[in-house]
């Protein structure tokens, strides 16, 4: 799903690959849409929060291996 905005009183919605303009769809339609924003807006904030605590993880894991060679 894509919104193309070059027309900002008559937004697009680009949806498996057919074209409707916003202004025009039910707002049953329109809620749906929003939603569909959020979840993934919702799905990326948690995509970058696990990249954090991969990069996190890593980084424990290397303390980890430097502070247990001072132990040999």
């Amino acid at each position: 799903m894509s919104k193309n905005t070059n027309d900002s009183a008559n937004p697009v919605l680009t949806f498996e690959g057919k074209k409707y303009f916003i202004n025009e769809l039910s707002n049953d339609i329109k809620e749906s849409i929003k939603g569909l924003q959020i979840a993934e807006t919702q799905i990326k904030m948690h995509e970058d929060t696990l990249k954090l605590l991969s990069i996190s993880r890593n980084s424990l894991a290397n303390q980890l291996r430097e502070k247990l060679k001072n132990l040999e």
